[in-house]
Formats: structure tokens, C-alpha cells, sequence
């Protein structure tokens, strides 16, 4: 048995409802099913969802404070003003500046650009920086994907004579800024229809709405980059700009994105035919956010508003070094946030809010690692940096559903110098002293908003089908729903009980797999990224259930239905073939640390059944692993102090290694009864030959052995010599000739007397099948020859059937 990651939950669709969406907008029944899943049954809508336009776009002077912002953008052009363009330093603030920057060129405005460095500043809006610009005669600041927390910022800027315009999409806080104008629909007073506009798409809003018809479409390419690099819905709006914002960017207008496409792999010689929302998520935002966080986020500025091939194409080399210099930090930095939060763990249980904190932790890229040990343990972190001379320190903030993370630091803002954000992620400034009230207070809060519930990861499903539904036309549909992303994901379909028929790695180090899977006569490729470690949990021939992206693979012209693994399950009792091993209790406790220390399993979840007085329990370290020992009458009973202790908790037991196997059926099925929990079963007993194997009883057999008793025995006769005897004339083992000795005895063909044997010569007449015995040799014949020659599919089937049959 193989546990999927995530709690799987079906998106309810109305059939009813999909087949009519399906007549009336003249789709697909499975995009019609799709569409209904997402709350789009009206066929007005499921067309704009599906064929939307720039005209669908909203008007941008519904936006709350955009009549004041262009009317005061336009008379300092008029007017011949200095205009400060303010942005942030990930990758949405840079498209934002960037947007902006092609704005004020197309106005003709005398501008010029500030952005923070991440680490020596930190995010927002800074008195220090604006000093300069006041000194030097700026009379207007736009700020891009920030300013709507700078209170005191802005009151310093209008105080020298600065009037301020606030172009953001965070969370506001309750005291506003007195800004000249605040341009944010997330403002409660804003009527703006839709809340989700990335930073870069509310400054594409102020331009359309100073530029109207003119303004250009390649701009939709810096919304694109910004939009999905912040993990903006991708629904309404967002979906039109980024649609054709993806379209535009297989040829496009900037060299810059162009450069950037080649240095992430995508584009070589010729403009790509599609862009897809996956290139721009993991080809260029890493790169774009790089410069922020490794050095300075200009040099992605400069990128994205050079005119010059060659100066783009260099800038782009060197954000693809800083983005592998970046993963190098990472990884570092997570590993001691690991080993930080299992000092944590020793302590005590896993806190509801990890807070985690190391001196020289770079600021630039504690937000990637704090979502990496969020999707390691499931629980909202704050990863900080702290300067070790000031005792400052900067951090990032992910959070799962159930958290608002931005409501729970203002429950704690009293510790904070500094914060902002949005539920799910956010940034902080607070001293170092004030690290363990925040921990505290974080924890506190969150204990009265999360439930055991909140800390298991969800994933929906859209779909239930077999392999055979999933078919070229069929994928060929569903990309109609694209761009895929936040809000709007590629619909993820359930494939329940397809057969493993190959499985191997890929990839430097094993990191991912391919397998083959098989099902009604489907067979289908499927890739599983950064699950490479599964591979090892994976049995011939399980049945597996997947929840995974379909795709079209495309080689040498052949092109054929392909799945993305996202998820995957066995739902059944899993078996391990290391039958025979020359050393079985080395090998099951090299087992043993690996499912300890890779799959988080305890101690008390394990167990070893051997038989009494075994050699191998007795010259082989255990490891404190409990160990039971087979026994006639209840199965197993505990054969060393470990087991002992656990004795009253058998049903935590999920894994099993088998050292040695019973002397009967009954003891193995009473064996199943008693560890009635058992997802894995692992065999190291050792190997039988065949010659000594116990056959299954046939009545010809026993017929012919009988004969030959009455024909030799006609006095007592020592059992040693008869056995050998028969074994001569018979071939069959001795094991085999011991036992059906028993059942003659048993039904009173022959008569045991202190080791000779005497045939009885008129015994009464009694059917084979009434001998206890005789059922008891069919029974360990088929247990022995499963479970020392059968493959591991017909083993995996017969423990399955015995799982059932004791519960």
C-alpha cells in the first residue's frame, strides 16, 4: 500500500447541467463537465471564458482613484515634471516597472526608476530613498506593486512637496496612506468586478486608461510574466491579458523576453509557435526573480526594456547563472531549516506555525524556502534572515488554506517593524528579540482558526475516467481551457486501478520516473516529476490509482496521449521479493532506516515474525525492532521485549518482514488476523528446494502410497526405513511422505508405535477429505508453493484475498 500525498476531493459537475452548457454554447460535453466544475454554467460566460477578447476587458476607470491618477499623470507631462517610477524587486514588480518605463517613453515624460535592493533595504516604500529624488526636483511618484502600507512614507513625500500615486494589489491595511491617489481593487471601497489583478496587470489598467485604443498589445507580455509569476488567478481578465499576452510572446516585441526564452531552454533559432503558462512560470519568472534576490532586481529591469539583442541576450546569461547560484543557496539553506526544525521536533510535536531563523540567511531566497518546507510538512511558515550585527531580521511568509497570513501577523503587528502581504504569502521586518513572542503569538492564533483537517493537503479532481477515455481528441479539448494556473488548473483527472506494467528513473539522480501503465487494453506513458524515491515503494504489476495532467507527447512526429503524474496511491497490501537473501536480517534493517527515515514511519508501525528459537533472531542485531514469533494457537506472541511492549497495539503494525514462514496455514492466517493493519509485507525467508517441497494432495497419490504400505508392511516396520522407502519408490520428499503418514494415522489406516509403524489391514472406510490433516496439507502445499515460487502479482493477489478473508 502506497499513501497518496494529498486528500483527494471530486469537483462536483452537474450532468444535467454540463450536457445542457454543452448544447448551448456548442462545446464538448467534457469541457462543458469542466466548465460546470468551476462554477461557469451560463453559455454567455463559458464563450467569454473560452473565446474572451481584449474588448471584454473591464473598464480601468472603474478602479477607485484612476480619474485622479491619469489626470495627474497627464499634467506632469504636460508640464514638463520629473516622475519617479517606485516598483518591488520580484518578478511582478519588475514587469510592473518595466510597464511603467514603456508608458512614461511613450508619453514623452521625463521619468526615472527606484527599486529597493531585497536584502540592504527590503520591500516598500523608503523615506532614505526618496531623499535623493526630493533634493533633485521630483514632483510625482507612481508607485508599481507596492506603497499601499507606506503611511509614513507618503506623509514625508507630500510634507516635501511630492505628490504620490499608489498603484497596488496587497492587502490594505486599515490606517490608508494619504496618497494623491490609491489605485488598488482590493480597496473596500473599490467597485472594480474583479479583485485579482496581479501588480503589473493595475499598471496595464492605469495605461489603458491613459492610452485607451492605442495602447500597445505587447505590453500583455510583461502582464503575462508578472501575472504568473505571482500566482495570480487566471480567471476572468487575467485570462484575456495572459492568453494573448502568451501569444504575443512567440514572437516577441521584446528582446529581452526573447534572450530569456533561450537562456531557459525554449527558444533556440527560430520564435517558438506557443508559449505555454508553464514556460513562463519555470523558464523565465525564476530567472526574472533571481536578479532581486541574488543581486540587484535593475539588471532584470534593464532586461526587460532593452532595445538592444546583444545587450539582452548578455543580461540574460548572467540571470541564468544567478538563477542557478540561487538554486545552489537554496538547497543549502533548507537543509539547515531541516535539521533547525527537528531540533523543534525532538522537543515536542510539530508546531501549527514553523517559524525558522539563521544569521547569514540570504533575504533574496528565504520565500522559496519557506515554500519548500511548507510542501515538505504542510503547515504556514516564516523562514527569516538575521544580520548578525544589527540583529534585524527580514523574512517570508507561505501559508495553506485556513491561515490568513497576513491576518494572523496583524494580530502579532505589535512585534513587527514591518509587514505586508496577502493570505497566503507575506513579508515581515522585526528584531531578533522579538523572535519567539512572534513564534508564540502565531501559534497561539492559529490554534483557534486550524483543525486536524487543515493539515492535510487537498487536491481536487475534476474528472473520474478509464485510460481508454483519454484519447488525442480528448486532450486536443481540453486545452481549450487554457492558459493554465492559479484559479483555473489543468484539469486533473482520476484513473482508478491501472496495472504497472514498467516503471524506471529519469533524470540526474533518480529525482523522477516514468511508468508504463495498463488498463482495458490501454497502455500509456506517464511521468511523475520529483518523485523519483516512489520508485522503490512500487510493486510488479500494482494496481495503481493516479491523478494526474493529461498532455500530448510529440517525438519524431508520432504524437500520443501522455500523463502528468500529480498524485498516486496503491490501495492495496504490497509485497517485497528478497526471498532468499544470503543475509535476510542485514537486509531488513537497511530496510527498516531507509522507510524510517525517508517515509517519516515509527518504530512501532514495523515488525519481524520469525519462528521459535531461530538462528537468525539470535545471531542478528534487531535493532530494537519487535519481533513476534509464529504460535499455533493465536498467530503470533511477542518474542522480545520490544514486541512485548507494543503487544497491545498490533494494529499500528503496517509493515511486516517475514523472516521464516510457519509449519502450517492456520498459523500464518491467524498470523493476518493478528496484524490485521498491514500495508506491507516484505519476504526474506529462505529459499526451499523443490525437491523437499510439500505437494498438493491428490487422491491418486494417496492411493498409490497406501497400496505400497499394504504390499511392504506386513509386520511393524521402523517409520525411518518405511520413509525411506517410499521416498525410493515415490520421489516424493520426506516432508511430504511425514505428513500424509499423519493423515493414514489420523483416519486409522496405520498404527504408530514408538517410531515403527504397522498397517492397519481392514481398517474401516472413512472419506480423505474428513482427515483434518489432509485439509491442513492442501492448505500449507498452496501457502508454500506461493509464497517460495510464485511471482509477486499472484502472491500480492493471495495475500489479498487472505487480508479479506480474516477481517
Amino acid at each position: 500500500m502506497l499513501h497518496p500525498k494529498y486528500r483527494w476531493v471530486g469537483l462536483h459537475s452537474d450532468a444535467e447541467a454540463a450536457s445542457l452548457l454543452a448544447e448551448q454554447a456548442g462545446i464538448p460535453k467534457i469541457v462543458a463537465s469542466l466548465l460546470v466544475s468551476r462554477g461557469i454554467q451560463d453559455a454567455q460566460e463559458a464563450r467569454q471564458f473560452l473565446q474572451g477578447t481584449m474588448k471584454d476587458l473591464h473598464d480601468p476607470y472603474l478602479l477607485s482613484g484612476m480619474q485622479e491618477a491619469v489626470a495627474r499623470i497627464r499634467r506632469a507631462v504636460e508640464q514638463d515634471e520629473q516622475i519617479l517610477i517606485y516598483g518591488d524587486y520580484d518578478a511582478d514588480g519588475v514587469s510592473s516597472t518595466a510597464l511603467m518605463l514603456c508608458l512614461m517613453r511613450h508619453l514623452n515624460a521625463r521619468f526615472e526608476y527606484y527599486i529597493p535592493h531585497r536584502s540592504k533595504e527590503g520591500y516598500g516604500l523608503h523615506i532614505s530613498a526618496l531623499e535623493p529624488f526630493v533634493e533633485r526636483g521630483f514632483t510625482l511618484v507612481i508607485t508599481v506593486d507596492t506603497g499601499i502600507s507606506a503611511v509614513e512614507q507618503i506623509a514625508y513625500a507630500n510634507a516635501a512637496g511630492m505628490d504620490v500615486i499608489v498603484t497596488d494589489h496587497h492587502e490594505p491595511p486599515e490606517v490608508l496612506p494619504e496618497a494623491y491617489a490609491l489605485v488598488n481593487p482590493k480597496l473596500p471601497y473599490c467597485k472594480y468586478p474583479f479583485k485579482g489583478l496581479a501588480g503589473v496587470g493595475v499598471a496595464y489598467k492605469l495605461a489603458a486608461a491613459l492610452l485607451a485604443d492605442e495602447t500597445p498589445a505587447a505590453w500583455t507580455e510583461l502582464v503575462t510574466l508578472g501575472t504568473i509569476a505571482d500566482l495570480m488567478p487566471l480567471t476572468d481578465e487575467n485570462r484575456i491579458l495572459v492568453t494573448n499576452g502568451l501569444k504575443a510572446m512567440a514572437y516577441s516585441s521584446f528582446p529581452g523576453i526573447t534572450a530569456l526564452m533561450g537562456a531557459a531552454g525554449y527558444a533556440k533559432s527560430e520564435p517558438l509557435t506557443m508559449v505555454s503558462s508553464t514556460n513562463v512560470a519555470f523558464g523565465l519568472a525564476p530567472r526574472i526573480n533571481a536578479s532581486g534576490r541574488m543581486s540587484h532586481a535593475n539588471q532584470a529591469v534593464a532586461l526587460l526594456t532593452t532595445q538592444s539583442i546583444e545587450e539582452a541576450e548578455k543580461i540574460a546569461e548572467d540571470l541564468d547563472i544567478l538563477n542557478k547560484e540561487r538554486q545552489l543557496l537554496v538547497d543549502s539553506i533548507v537543509q539547515e531549516a531541516i535539521a533547525q526544525l527537528a531540533g523543534k521536533e525532538a522537543e515536542g510535536a510539530l508546531p501549527g506555525v514553523i517559524v525558522l531563523a539563521g544569521e547569514g540567511w540570504n533575504p533574496g531566497v528565504i520565500g522559496i524556502v519557506a515554500s519548500k518546507i511548507l510542501d515538505r510538512y504542510y503547515r504556514p511558515t516564516i523562514v527569516l534572515g538575521i544580520d548578525p550585527e544589527t540583529g534585524t531580521c527580514k523574512g517570508s511568509a507561505r501559508s495553506i488554506p485556513g491561515l490568513d497570513i497576513y491576518e494572523a501577523l496583524t494580530h502579532c503587528k505589535g512585534l513587527l517593524d514591518h509587514y505586508g502581504g496577502h493570505p497566503s504569502a507575506a513579508g515581515m521586518t522585526l528584531h531578533r528579540s522579538q523572535l519567539a513572542k512572534l513564534e508564540e503569538q502565531l501559534n497561539e492564533f492559529a490554534a483557534g482558526v486550524l483543525y486536524e483537517e487543515h493539515f492535510i493537503p487537498v487536491m481536487h479532481t475534476d474528472l473520474e475516467c478509464r485510460l481508454s477515455d483519454i484519447s488525442l481528441p480528448v486532450i486536443e479539448q481540453l486545452e481549450n481551457l487554457a492558459p493554465f494556473g492559479m484559479g483555473n488548473t489543468c484539469p486533473r483527472l482520476l484513473i482508478r486501478g491501472a496495472k504497472l506494467v514498467e516503471s524506471r528513473s529519469l533524470g540526474k539522480e533518480g529525482k523522477h520516473m516514468k511508468l508504463v501503465l495498463s488498463q482495458d487494453g490501454t497502455m500509456m506513458e506517464a511521468v511523475a516529476f520529483g518523485k523519483g524515491e516512489l520508485l522503490s515503494q512500487l510493486t510488479e504489476e500494482a494496481r495503481i490509482d493516479v491523478v494526474a495532467e493529461a498532455s500530448i507527447n510529440e517525438w519524431n512526429g508520432s504524437r500520443k496521449p501522455q500523463l502528468m503524474i500529480q498524485d498516486l496511491a496503491v490501495p492495496h497490501i504490497q509485497v517485497f521479493d528478497y526471498r532468499g537473501a544470503s543475509h535476510p536480517v542485514v537486509k531488513m534493517n537497511e530496510i527498516r532506516s531507509q522507510l524510517i527515515e525517508q517515509q517519516s514511519l515509527e518504530q512501532r508501525m514495523i515488525a519481524v515474525v520469525a519462528v521459535k528459537d531461530s538462528e537468525l533472531t539470535k545471531n542478528y542485531e534487531l535493532n530494537d525492532t519487535p519481533c513476534w514469533i509464529y504460535d499455533k494457537d493465536v498467530g503470533v506472541i511477542p518474542g522480545n521485549t520490544a514486541a512485548q511492549l507494543n503487544g497491545q497495539n498490533r494494529m499500528d503494525i503496517k509493515i511486516l518482514f517475514v523472516l521464516e514462514l510457519p509449519e502450517s496455514f492456520d498459523i500464518w492466517h491467524k498470523m493476518m488476523g493478528a496484524f490485521s493493519s498491514l500495508e506491507r509485507v516484505y519476504l526474506l525467508h529462505p529459499a526451499r528446494d523443490r525437491q523437499e517441497a510439500i505437494l498438493p494432495p491428490s487422491r491418486e497419490q494417496f492411493k498409490q502410497i497406501y497400496a505400497l504400505l499394504k504390499q511392504q508392511v506386513t509386520a511393524a516396520v521402523p517409520e525411518e526405513e518405511l520413509i525411506s522407502g517410499l521416498m525410493r519408490r515415490t520421489r516424493l520428499s520426506r516432508r511430504m511422505l511425514v505428513m500424509t503418514l499423519e493423515v493414514f494415522e489420523e483416519l486409522g489406516f496405520i498404527h504408530r508405535d514408538m517410531g515403527t509403524i504397522t498397517v492397519i489391514q481392514a481398517p474401516a472406510k472413512r472419506a480423505l477429505d474428513s482427515s483434518r490433516r489432509y485439509l491442513e496439507l492442501g492448505e500449507l502445499a498452496e501457502m508454500e508453493q506461493i509464497l517460495h515460487h510464485a511471482g509477486i502479482p499472484q502472491i500480492t493477489q493471495w495475500l489479498m484475498t487472505n487480508q479479506q478473508n480474516v477481517s
